[in-house]
């Protein structure tokens, strides 16, 4: 992608707007590839402008005005948030990092950037989880899917049944093969997760097994209802993945974000949650459960188990979902 300027001017040539400038920069850095990469980095960076533009901020609209300190002061800026609450460390950590690819892509150097985001925020980041699930109440991911159906997105409806039914990634729930599981659920009352997972963790070498309930045969059944003519999955068989997540998964945020649900994968620690209760009989840690202290040997076979059901290879992944061990 072509500068828009004269690299020594304003936004080094990536045009007037700082909020413009970095995106542009990224795309012309990842060649109009790597959606996705680009797509995060460019969240991050809008926070970082926002934070330019505040009362706090330096008030920049240039990024050749940006120096070394003014990372530093947005990294004191984090540091406060996450402080208070606002924010997660990792989140903190990954706002700092995108800004310094996108400076790298700017400037084209490596000159202006905060060597080390952990130690800018002077706190380390952690795999556990210390924020109660959203969508841990069916009635609550009901009034979402009610929602996105009534904003004509079924397929977006499907994709949190699977997610808060099954645990499925956002991903595996567009990807799975609907034909099959609704097959595997009948024969055999459980279903194998093996479309579009993740690490390369399909086929016989890594079956995932999970037990059908009737929330399971209702999300399948649902997601089947509304998966595109001539299709297996919830794509159109003329339809690329990443065009289903700009028309389909990116608008469906919206609607998510207006029900007090952060995004997806919010479902899929919700379903991990539940998991936890159904094998122990103790709700999960993060919900002030006890399990962990009472009998750490069936915590540690729960952990095993719900690891297995999302596709995990590590049991500590699972603090990540259901928080850690007191």
């Amino acid at each position: 992608m072509a500068l828009v300027g004269r690299r020594d001017g304003r936004n080094f040539g990536y045009g007037r707007q700082l909020s413009y400038a970095g995106p542009q920069a990224l795309r012309n850095l990842f060649g109009g590839g790597h959606y996705g990469t680009v797509k995060a980095h460019t969240d991050r960076w809008q926070a970082f402008v926002r934070w330019c533009r505040s009362e706090d901020g330096p008030g920049f609209n240039d990024a050749r005005q940006i120096v070394r300190q003014t990372l530093l002061d947005y990294a004191r800026h984090l540091r406060q948030q996450v402080e208070q609450g606002e924010l997660a460390i990792a989140t903190a950590q990954n706002r700092l990092s995108s800004v310094n690819r996108t400076m790298a892509a700017l400037r084209g150097d490596q000159y202006v950037k905060v060597p080390s985001p952990s130690r800018a925020l002077g706190m380390r980041r952690t795999g556990v989880r210390c924020s109660v699930p959203q969508g841990q109440d069916r009635e609550h991911v009901k009034r979402i899917v009610d929602a996105l159906c009534e904003h004509q997105m079924p397929r977006a409806a499907a994709i949190a049944q699977l997610a808060r039914a099954t645990g499925m990634r956002l991903r595996e729930a567009i990807l799975a093969d609907l034909p099959r599981l609704k097959r595997e659920a009948e024969q055999f009352g459980k279903i194998n997760i093996q479309d579009g997972t993740k690490g390369g963790r399909s086929g016989e070498s890594a079956p995932r097994w999970i037990t059908v309930d009737d929330h399971i045969r209702d999300a399948l059944r649902f997601a089947d209802q509304v998966s595109p003519d001539g299709s297996h999955n919830l794509l159109a068989p003329d339809e690329s993945y990443l065009n289903f997540q700009l028309g389909i998964v990116r608008p469906a945020r919206d609607t998510l974000h207006n029900h007090s649900l952060k995004g997806f994968h919010e479902l899929r620690s919700a379903y991990a949650c539940e998991r936890y209760e159904q094998i122990t009989h103790h709700p999960a840690p993060i919900n002030d459960g006890s399990c962990c202290q009472l009998d750490r040997h069936l915590d540690q076979a729960a952990r095993a188990q719900i690891s297995y059901e999302l596709g995990h290879g590590r049991i500590d992944v699972v603090s990540a979902y259901i928080g850690g061990r007191a």
